[in-house]
């Protein structure tokens, strides 16, 4: 069979025209939900805004448009235009540089359970029968001098064609984008394409090899009977209103309730995703100065660390996005246990199986002093909710078994994630109950927060990572509930009474640094007691005003360069 020949341009425009359309279903399915679909000037609309896509892309591969990079090129594209289809369209997520982060930052074991046949036929439809025909075509290529000549004027006339239909169509397009600003993120593959140069161009923004220290006056109190034990449990996917304990209708909280902790019912992320929710919430920043910052700076368990605590990470997660780099940190990846982990995935619970073990390999001085541990859980990561709950915990049936979540009735997918959070229940209690075991050693706390929450087919939307200003609450309302020993209180001086009356204050990630040094009274000028969300009820100090989630400025005491490290 004779191969068909064609010369950079028509193959360019062809591939262009094919994700411009096809691979952007999501983008004219958005359209038409948002009512820009019903007019001929909607059609008009949606006309102009493909080739507005066709000729930008027409425009980049114009640079790859040579005899060895103008293929792969163009097969690159079409899959990362078919996954990004097939996620926007599945899930009605959408592409931007957090989700980007979260990308390239996931484990193999969360990128199995995100595989479905759904996937594969997207990607054989949208990538893998394009890409066929493109490798198939002979291409005809000028000489170096008059491929550049044609590769200019090419890269020239998609941006004239960019520009005249900008022009011609500003009116609607700008209000389109104005007034539905996801949309902007479902132009497909120019979405991952922008995200992937915006966290590329990182480095030169922010010098990332540099580490600028904080709390370098930081100090614990010295060693003394019983000292401090404060386990921070940091949660995965755990939305606020689906705990009993905040209201919720469904009893999947009953452990806890058992136990004297407050819940604070009115608390919110730093972010959607775990990529940027945790550097952020560990940062003595607040959101909006994470956001913006022009370097890095050290965290909240660097802090720690310095005051002479001793701090570990346990990581049940795909790491710790650079937060735990500079303390002991024992991973659940290599593991295995029979009851608890399969096929690559643990349940929480060997959090607590290690816990011991590891707490006993910290220093004794520093534990002499107090000891902060973070358990990373597993929590409810989707879209397998399942699959993170044991046999004995799904309470709520018949569950949702499909990671395509949106072929699950409503009430499976609500059951499957209920019973993760029930399992979740029994995790956190059960970490309670090995806390009161060693209150004759130590005075013990735990602190449990999520570090975002989740969408369950809500305004059909599911999973998370949508884009802050536009993700919708459930996203963002997270579980933070504390459990003090009697010991412990008495140490902080803090009024468990006073903590439950103040449980619907608004509180978030931004309290989470200061609340914690609190906690531990760590003195440093690094800690802001307004915004400690427990320095209200301590007897011990003045009242402040309630905490606020007002975003701290960052400060320096000077820096110190950790790239040896």
């Amino acid at each position: 069979m004779t191969r068909p020949s064609l010369s950079p341009l028509p193959l360019t425009l062809l591939a262009s025209v094919w994700m411009a359309t096809l691979a952007n279903l999501p983008l004219w399915r958005e359209l038409r939900h948002a009512g820009l679909l019903r007019t001929p000037a909607d059609w008009t609309l949606a006309a102009a805004l493909g080739v507005v896509i066709c000729s930008a892309l027409v425009f980049m591969l114009s640079f790859a448009a040579w005899r060895w990079i103008l293929k792969p090129a163009i097969v690159v594209l079409l899959v990362v235009s078919a996954l990004g289809s097939y996620f926007m369209w599945t899930y009605h997520v959408v592409i931007d540089g957090d989700m980007f982060v979260n990308v390239i930052q996931s484990d193999v074991n969360e990128a199995r359970a995100l595989l479905s046949a759904a996937m594969a036929g997207t990607l054989s439809i949208l990538a893998a029968v394009p890409a066929l025909a493109v490798w198939r075509v002979r291409l005809r290529v000028r000489p170096i001098g008059a491929q550049s000549l044609r590769n200019i004027g090419t890269a020239l006339l998609s941006l004239l064609v960019l520009v005249v239909t900008v022009i011609a169509a500003y009116q609607p397009l700008s209000s389109a984008m104005r007034n539905h600003k996801q949309l902007r993120y479902l132009i497909n593959p120019l979405n991952a394409v922008y995200a992937a140069g915006n966290v590329a161009m990182k480095p030169f923004r922010r010098n990332d090899s540099f580490l600028e220290a904080i709390g370098m006056d930081a100090a614990a109190p010295t060693a003394a009977p019983n000292p401090p034990l404060l386990i921070l449990v940091l949660g995965e996917t755990a939305r606020a209103d689906n705990f009993s304990l905040n209201g919720y209708g469904r009893p999947t909280t009953p452990e806890l309730q058992q136990h004297d902790v407050t819940s604070f019912r009115n608390a919110v992320s730093c972010g959607t995703s775990t990529a940027a929710s945790v550097p952020c919430m560990f940062s003595h920043l607040g959101r909006g100065g994470f956001e913006s910052r022009s370097r890095n700076y050290e965290n909240l368990l660097d802090v720690l660390q310095r005051a002479g605590l001793a701090v570990l990470w346990l990581d049940n997660q795909a790491g710790c996005k650079a937060v735990c780099a500079r303390v002991p940190t024992v991973s659940t990846s290599s593991l295995t246990d029979p009851n608890l982990c399969t096929e690559g995935d643990c349940l929480d619970g060997i959090l607590l199986k290690h816990l011991e073990a590891a707490m006993a390999s910290l220093p004794p001085e520093r534990r002499a002093r107090g000891t902060v541990i973070v358990m990373h859980q597993m929590g409810s990561h989707g879209p397998a909710y399942y699959r993170r709950s044991p046999p004995d915990f799904k309470r709520f049936m018949p569950e949702c078994t499909s990671n395509n979540l949106p072929q699950c009735s409503s009430s499976s997918l609500l059951n499957a994630y209920d019973n993760s959070i029930a399992y979740t229940d029994h995790v956190l209690a059960s970490t309670i109950s090995w806390l009161k075991t060693q209150e004759n050693l130590f005075s013990p706390a735990m602190v449990y927060v999520s570090d975002h929450g989740e969408s369950l087919g809500e305004g059909n939307l599911y999973l998370h990572g949508l884009p802050y200003l536009i993700a919708p609450d459930h996203q963002k309302r997270v579980p933070w509930i504390t459990w003090l020993s009697a010991k412990f209180a008495a140490r902080t001086s803090l009024d468990a009474a006073c903590l439950r009356a103040r449980a619907d204050i608004p509180v978030s990630h931004d309290n989470y640094f200061h609340s914690v040094l609190g906690l531990m009274q760590v003195r440093t000028t690094a800690y802001r007691q307004d915004m400690d969300v427990y320095a209200g009820c301590s007897r011990s100090q003045a009242k402040p005003e309630p905490a606020t989630t007002a975003m701290p400025q960052g400060r320096s005491d000077g820096p110190v360069d950790h790239r040896f490290h």
